[in-house]
């Protein structure tokens, strides 16, 4: 594959990369204004960088309940159409120490998403009206699932994960299954969270990373697994690391490494996508700052289990 330089495109946060059968990555992520959704598309993981294939798919309104804080948006290709997952907020308020946001998605029918033809679907409705974000999916035998970061009231903390089967891009089939809460002090620090799932099949399981802790040097990623052969939907068949898997690293000044997804090399090598600061002097609140730069490494495997390694 050709050499990728760290930070491969600066201030774009909660990066998400996928490489589509017409042999094009996409690539879409948090934009420090918050107010729109950008795709990028290259033949290339080191041409998303300064691709012309670049488009704004969808503006945030001036009023209303998606008006602010464009965050997380996700490209999926489900059913034989592109949709965008994303969460949004009526207004930079917040109530309860939590901001408002709820799940959106916009859909595409056309073979190349880089057009003009993008459409609002609405809310993505959970049952539970409470602040959510941070939706992926993946598909498992002949079946589509969701998943997502919620507050759960009665719950201490901003956000847990939840799965549930979608009947289709935009409704839940089934009712949200609890997967994790925020437990252990890796989870806990500066914020009580689990948030931004993350979805890699692989050696007869599924991977599901998530990201902790406040966005400054404390967030990191944690990890689930389940069986392949498993009902996905029950939350005992999922498995918890009670360790982070990916975190700072001091030594190379890479700080706050999470929001992650997965995609693979030209050779088929998985990849590990996500963003970090390269410093930790930030004056107010994290979310402001706009150096969360997209990084990327090569995910390594022994017994059947991924390697993380070190942020870099």
């Amino acid at each position: 594959m050709q050499e990728l330089i760290n930070p491969i495109i600066e201030q774009r946060a909660d990066p998400h990369i996928t490489k589509h059968s017409d042999g094009y990555y996409y690539f879409t992520a948090s934009v420090p204004e918050y107010d729109r959704i950008e795709i990028r598309r290259a033949k290339s993981i080191a041409e998303l960088r300064t691709t012309s294939e670049l488009i704004n798919a969808w503006y945030k309104p001036d009023t209303g309940p998606y008006s602010d804080l464009i965050w997380a948006p996700e490209l999926h290709f489900i059913d034989g159409a592109w949709y965008v997952y994303f969460a949004a907020a009526p207004s930079r308020a917040i109530v309860d120490g939590l901001f408002q946001h709820r799940m959106y998605a916009i859909s595409n029918h056309n073979a190349n998403p880089i057009t003009d033809n993008w459409v609002f679907e609405g809310q993505i409705d959970t049952g539970m009206d409470t602040f959510c974000l941070d939706a992926t999916s993946f598909s498992h035998q002949g079946r589509n699932y969701y998943v997502w970061a919620q507050k759960e009231n009665g719950i201490r903390g901003n956000s847990n994960l939840y799965i549930a089967e979608l009947e289709t891009p935009t409704q839940l089939r089934t009712q949200p299954q609890r997967l994790t809460i925020p437990e252990f002090d890796w989870e806990q620090r500066g914020f009580w969270v689990n948030e931004g799932p993350s979805i890699l099949h692989r050696h007869g399981k599924f991977w599901m990373t998530y990201s902790a802790s406040a966005t400054d040097e404390n967030y990191c990623m944690g990890l689930l697994w389940a069986d392949e052969n498993s009902d996905l939907l029950n939350p005992a068949n999922w498995h918890k690391s009670d360790h982070p898997v990916f975190a700072t690293n001091w030594e190379k000044k890479v700080y706050g490494p999470g929001h992650n997804s997965f995609t693979q090399d030209e050779n088929g090598h998985d990849l590990l996508v996500y963003h970090a600061r390269d410093y930790t002097e930030i004056e107010g609140d994290p979310l402001w700052d706009p150096n969360r730069h997209t990084r990327i490494k090569v995910l390594t495997w022994k017994d059947g289990f991924p390697q993380f390694g070190d942020a870099i």
